[in-house]
């Protein structure tokens, strides 16, 4: 009779059990794997390696993390992607991944505020000279180039004034001078807008608004289809430590099961209380993609397939106390930044400068959540009584 094997002592068994459970389990919902420490087989496959398909270390990704990547890669059209720990960790990484000092960025004049922060000053005391375009320059970038311009970032719609870019046409004056371009696609999620179609080399997204869809998580996303690209990425990743939780991530392949459907009803709802908003007399100017009037709307009509859940509205006739007066009387838009999640959201900026340092300060922008459309509606009337008696 063989022998028993030997009985460990308790506060090993706790650390190593003797028994567990079968992992031969199959489940609609994607594991969630945690860890910092990888352990191998043996020391020669803990050797180096650049594939990142090899799990080395927590810092790098887990299985969780990984299937994430590969699901925000398939819905861009991209080869590659990196989670990071959130939208503007997404914005960051390319510019220490890509730029140097004494190389040049061209910087569009309606992309995200702290993308602009970042550039005018820690990117500056770098020696890395960013400069502002006009969002709607369209193929005249080519003019601004130089020979040592390494990256034009272009965001599109722009965030708060909305202006929809020709990216397609940045991408061949950019690459006709072997110069990548970065787009924010935060506000197409990867789904409204081809931008690997429109030639693009990097697209970034702050997987915190759509694909999460809760305001309840901080992640991003960069996808590019070129290997090297990828490789310079992963190596300014791992040495600025930007490491993610895999429950976040699992939040967010929760939230991507029911993106196509959340990204369509708050399209329809938007859209509903524009056009409610396009009628009444206190607004001068809406900022929406679908309509006419917002700068880039006939590049919008060519190159997307919808519309999404924010626009900007400006009450030129208003004074700025009228404007916070009527921020302030909404009742089920909450007052906060971001957007994409399910509830309604409003903000004002008492220092926007665009479209003009006179209108800025009079721009409303309005995120519609799942609420019935009707009931926003209703609300945004009772605001706008308040604020013009």
């Amino acid at each position: 009779m063989p022998d028993e094997p030997k009985r460990r002592r308790l506060a090993t068994r706790l650390i190593r059990p003797d028994r567990r459970a079968s992992t031969d389990f199959q489940s609609l919902a994607t594991s969630t794997s945690r860890g910092s420490t990888v352990l191998f087989k043996s020391v020669a496959d803990a050797r180096d390696s650049s594939d990142p398909d090899q799990y080395r270390y927590g810092l790098y990704g887990t299985p969780t993390v990984r299937e994430l990547a590969l699901q925000i890669a398939a819905i861009e059209g991209a080869e590659h992607c990196l989670i990071v720990p959130s939208g503007q960790a997404a914005i960051a990484l390319p510019y220490f991944a890509f730029c140097k000092s004494g190389d040049h960025v061209l910087l569009t004049r309606s992309a995200y505020g702290p993308n602009t922060e970042l550039a005018f000053d820690t990117l500056k005391d770098l020696g890395i000279e960013v400069e502002r375009y006009d969002p709607m320059i369209g193929a005249g970038i080519s003019d601004l180039i130089r020979r040592e311009t390494r990256l034009i970032w272009t965001e599109s719609p722009g965030s708060i004034t909305m202006e929809v870019q020709d990216v397609p046409a940045i991408c061949a004056a950019a690459h006709e001078r072997g110069v990548l371009v970065a787009i924010d696609n935060t506000y197409g999620a990867g789904v409204l807008f081809d931008a690997y179609g429109a030639g693009v080399d990097i697209s970034v997204q702050a997987l915190t608004k759509y694909a999460g869809g809760h305001s309840d998580l901080l992640l991003g996303s960069i996808t590019t289809r070129d290997v090297k690209l990828d490789q310079q990425l992963r190596a300014a990743q791992r040495l600025l430590g930007m490491g993610v939780s895999p429950d976040d991530c699992s939040l967010v392949l929760r939230g991507l099961k029911t993106l196509d459907v959340r990204l369509q009803r708050l399209g329809d709802s938007a859209l509903k209380v524009a056009q409610w908003l396009k009628e009444r007399d206190e607004v001068t100017a809406l900022l929406h993609p679908a309509f006419p009037d917002c700068p880039g709307h006939d590049i919008w009509q060519r190159d997307w397939t919808g519309s999404a859940s924010i626009f900007s509205v400006i009450f030129g006739n208003w004074t700025r106390e009228q404007v916070v007066c009527f921020v302030d009387a909404l009742e089920l838009f909450g007052i906060g930044y971001s957007w994409g999640g399910a509830g309604s959201l409003v903000m004002t900026y008492g220092d926007l400068r665009r479209p003009t340092p006179e209108t800025g300060k009079l721009l409303v922008r309005l995120n519609v959540g799942l609420e019935d459309p009707e009931d926003l509606i209703d609300d945004l009337e009772q605001a706008l009584s308040r604020a013009c008696p």
